[in-house]
């Protein structure tokens, strides 16, 4: 079973987390070694948005929204029951435990714990396709789930994210002024230029390309060609960050085990609510992995966007998004295993 799956990985996906570290190391030294190139990098911009990141950003979320089905959306009225559940998992409880877990965690952190925040409202659109394939979920499913993802990321993450960040937050501290206070606007700028445009230009290269193409060749010609794009544009955009910090990065260990620590209870416990969940309303295994392993996952590129465009390159608060996929590949890759496991033992 092990073997399986790592067989199925390409070398790129099995090595992201060690190329997200040797991306951080060489933002360090570029920050140690030449402490003004950031500033410079950052004097390129269009209005607050800063250009070189953007380029890395858009390259990021591109790729995985052109992979999307999109006309596979259609379909999910034949499954309603097990869409249903999905929005549930996915807007419902996934925000409100990632929010319980960076208040538990990040009491005495609010910058760390605003970005982690961020991380849980981002519903996962990219990387759980591989975890689906690999655990042996419904291909089909998971495409359309993706679909319904980005399509509610566009229309509800900016209300999500004020409602979360400024309004529940403002209730737990008692005042507003011990709270963040954001804009719905600043933060629909953000995933209007960081999702939005990738969302329509994954739309226009799906149509247009199997129109011309066929679906074939744009599955397993044109797709694998286009990957590699959104992991250049993560590692380009982790560079350019970590530069920002330099050698204050080599101070902040504990921070990232901080950091680390409600990532991580996420991931496990969302992916045990979701698949005990739909083993019991008696689903499939297909649709349960594909239930599960969304549920579990992340948007960390938008995450890295929104806080990155909201609080600026060189904050907390996109500090913290960073470490999501640091955490989050191993993490997956575990669940697929314990997927596979418990798909021998309750199926």
């Amino acid at each position: 079973m092990f073997q399986e799956v790592s067989e199925q990985l390409s070398r790129i996906d099995k090595l992201l987390p060690i190329w997200i570290v040797i991306a951080m190391v060489i933002g360090i030294g570029i920050g140690a070694i030449f402490p003004e190139l950031p500033n410079i990098l950052d004097t390129y911009r269009i209005d607050s948005v800063s250009l070189p990141i953007a380029i890395g950003l858009l390259c990021m979320m591109y790729p995985p929204l052109a992979k999307v089905r999109y006309e596979k959306l259609s379909k999910a009225i034949v499954h309603w029951k097990m869409f249903a559940v999905s929005l549930t998992l996915n807007w419902i409880i996934g925000p409100v435990l990632m929010f319980s877990l960076a208040w538990i965690f990040l009491p005495d952190l609010p910058e760390y714990r605003t970005g982690i925040i961020l991380v849980g409202l981002a519903r996962c659109i990219a990387m759980v396709l591989i975890w689906n394939h690999l655990a042996g979920g419904s291909n089909e499913q998971g495409v359309i789930l993706v679909a319904l993802n980005s399509i509610f990321q566009i229309l509800m993450y900016s209300i999500y994210a004020y409602f979360f960040i400024t309004v529940l937050s403002s209730w737990i501290t008692g005042s507003t002024e011990e709270t963040l206070q954001i804009s719905m606007t600043e933060i629909a700028r953000s995933v209007i230029i960081f999702l939005g445009i990738p969302v329509i230009a994954g739309i226009i290269t799906r149509f247009t390309l199997v129109k011309n193409k066929g679906k074939t060749w744009y599955d397993e010609k044109f797709i694998p060609k286009l990957n590699p794009t959104a992991i250049l544009g993560l590692l380009f955009t982790i560079i350019v960050m970590f530069s920002m910090k330099g050698e204050l990065i080599l101070t902040l260990p504990w921070d990232v085990l901080r950091i680390s620590l409600p990532l991580v209870a996420y991931f496990l416990i969302m992916f045990a609510i979701a698949f005990f969940l739909s083993w019991a309303l008696k689903f499939t295994y297909p649709e349960t992995a594909t239930l599960s392993l969304t549920a579990a996952s992340n948007n960390f590129e938008l995450a890295i966007a929104v806080t990155i465009g909201i609080f600026g390159l060189s904050s907390n608060e996109a500090f913290a998004a960073i470490i999501g996929p640091l955490i989050e590949v191993p993490v997956l890759i575990s669940l697929v295993y314990i997927s596979l496991w418990l798909k021998n033992k309750l199926f």
